[in-house]
């Protein structure tokens, strides 16, 4: 690994020169954004700002449209493309972090993270079908919680995201209604709902409306102390958010068999795993024009891999084993300089 890293920066540094700078455009995913303004900028400080890197937390579906057009040198995505994708659109796809979309409430009276949903009754919610909080199925899982006479008020998201790719591809999972009357992708038919703009724009409009519950990334919450809802997991359990449950649905990946390195993680097996999980990924383009703009770009996400992680795993992502670093690693070497 550091061998790699050494001769990745005397690649850079013959190719660009030492006084060059270089500025690597990004875009896309919000999901991995609070951890990415992290990385651009300790990055950018560790090569005395030579090498300048910037992200744009668009969503998911503006940095897949944006590396198409290539006007950005990377691209973030919730939403992998498949390995045919990929190929037409002559893109590399790899994984950046693994983490948790997580339920979120603002009920007034009940106490943070006290509420448990099972996955009848979360499907039942955004379908518009479970219009109160204090509905018989709610109060049922929830025994001793005084849950308030209250409407529902669901907040989803506007734009097309990769958050919502895997929130709605894991109640297709857990609802057949869901998957025949809405299905999975990172922009569909919403049943009910208000919209919010990005995980940041979810997240406002459930810490301002009573009663409202959405869907976000679970860094998002955090950040804005709102409510997080148990949920029951394949194995009938109830758990929390954590990292660890993020790390433990991530357990079952099998990146050596997966074309593109194509992966979804939610309602996985274990006891311990977070119900939906998801996988951020990096896209960028197979020729690269610019050699030396190339060579800082690989360099860089090396530098997210490594030096890196510790921020990740503070801000409650889950990194990659060094042994699919690796297979990434090899996957760079398909580019063209």
């Amino acid at each position: 690994m550091k061998k790699w890293f050494l001769s990745m920066a005397v690649g850079l540094a013959a190719v660009a020169g030492t006084a060059a700078e270089i500025t690597l455009n990004g875009a896309g995913a919000t999901f991995p954004s609070p951890v990415y303004r992290v990385w651009t900028y300790g990055f950018s400080q560790s090569t005395g700002n030579r090498i300048l890197v910037n992200y744009q937390g668009l969503g998911s579906g503006a940095g897949v449209n944006q590396i198409k057009a290539g006007t950005i040198q990377f691209g973030g995505t919730d939403n992998p493309l498949t390995a045919e994708e990929l190929e037409k659109a002559g893109l590399i796809q790899f994984p950046m972090l693994t983490g948790g979309v997580v339920v979120i409430v603002n009920l007034p009276g009940v106490p943070s993270g006290a509420l448990k949903l099972d996955q009848p009754t979360l499907a039942a919610i955004f379908l518009g079908k479970i219009k109160a909080w204090n509905d018989p199925a709610i109060a049922a899982l929830n025994p001793g919680l005084k849950l308030p006479r209250m409407k529902i008020t669901v907040v989803r998201r506007s734009d097309s995201s990769g958050t919502t790719f895997i929130f709605t591809n894991y109640l297709s999972k857990i609802s057949p209604e869901w998957q025949q009357k809405v299905g999975c992708g990172p922009a569909v038919k919403w049943p009910v709902g208000i919209a919010g703009q990005k995980n940041p724009g979810v997240c406002n409009n459930v810490s301002r409306i009573m009663g409202a519950i959405g869907y976000t990334e679970y860094t998002y919450a955090v950040e804005a102390r709102l409510s997080t809802v148990q949920l029951k997991n394949r194995e009938g359990k109830f758990l929390p958010p954590t990292a660890a449950g993020f790390a433990a649905s991530a357990a079952n990946a099998d990146w050596k068999n997966a074309p593109g390195f194509y992966m979804v993680l939610t309602d996985q097996p274990g006891a311990d795993s977070w119900p939906i999980t998801g996988v951020t990924y990096i896209l960028i383009r197979r020729d690269q024009k610019d050699a030396a703009a190339g060579k800082a770009l690989l360099d860089y996400f090396n530098w997210c891999y490594t030096s890196g992680a510790a921020a990740a795993a503070r801000l409650h992502y889950v990194g990659l084993p060094e042994n699919v670093v690796e297979l990434i690693r090899n996957e760079w070497k398909k580019i063209r300089f």
